[in-house]
């Protein structure tokens, strides 16, 4: 039994509200346990530099945690971000782009931002989660004022936290799990399957490949149900 009741590959209760920031093009808050992330997506019409004169997109992310997210007080990242907010924008951002055709965006881009208000371990796929919600109702909005012909998105995607606590492989770890476990894992994963990055370290002894195969097991299991709500949230069909 775990420390909130759950068993090994229980995911925390889900719970996501769309349209939660009327002025953005696509939002959602997203609600996973006690861990809760504001996401918005905005439409701009421009690309980075790097893409200018190339007739494609770009999706890209800013993730942050808001002062009183955790039980101390974290401190406003103003100009440079550290390098844990950078490495979870750049997860973010790419594992957007991994499901999305750009080349049918135009020159335009799809600004993702993650706002952390509460956080319960698992910010980071509590994020991505709720952030490719965020990115379908942004395109859908964009089609509707016939900025785009289609909904250029190849794939669902959701993310979650996998780990040993206590010698047990376990589903979406809160905090208290997190801090504590042997082996810390997040994956990402597309609604058909395929793996778009696993980020998995042993913080005491070295896990073995059984114990890989079962975490990523229960992972898959894990957004399986992730893609049942985001689809349910959506009220986009199976198939389409």
């Amino acid at each position: 039994m775990r420390t909130d009741g759950r068993k090994a590959d229980e995911l925390r209760a889900l719970k996501i509200t769309r349209n939660y920031i009327t002025s953005a093009e696509g939002s959602v808050l997203i609600e996973i346990g006690n861990t809760r992330v504001l996401c918005t997506a905005t439409v701009q019409e421009s690309v980075p530099p790097f893409l200018k004169g190339k007739g494609t997109g770009w999706v890209t992310a800013e993730y942050a945690m808001l002062p009183r997210s955790s039980p101390q007080r974290i401190s406003r990242e103003r100009g440079k971000v550290g390098g844990r907010t950078h490495e979870i924008q750049r997860l973010i951002g790419r594992s957007l782009r991994s499901v999305m055709n750009t080349a049918a965006l135009g020159e335009r881009s799809v600004l993702i931002d993650c706002d952390v208000i509460e956080a319960d371990g698992g910010t980071r796929t509590a994020s991505i989660t709720g952030a490719f919600i965020a990115l379908v109702e942004a395109l859908r909005s964009a089609q509707k004022k016939g900025l785009i012909k289609a909904i250029p998105v190849k794939d669902f995607l959701a993310a979650v936290s996998v780990g040993v606590v206590k010698g047990t492989p376990v589903l979406d770890l809160c905090y208290t799990e997190d801090s504590a476990a042997e082996v810390d894992m997040n994956l990402v994963m597309t609604g058909s399957g395929a793996i778009v990055e696993v980020q998995g370290t042993a913080e005491g002894a070295p896990f073995s490949k059984q114990e890989l195969d079962t975490m990523l097991n229960l992972g898959e299991q894990g957004i399986k149900a992730l893609v049942a709500k985001q689809r349910e949230v959506l009220q986009w069909e199976q198939g389409k």
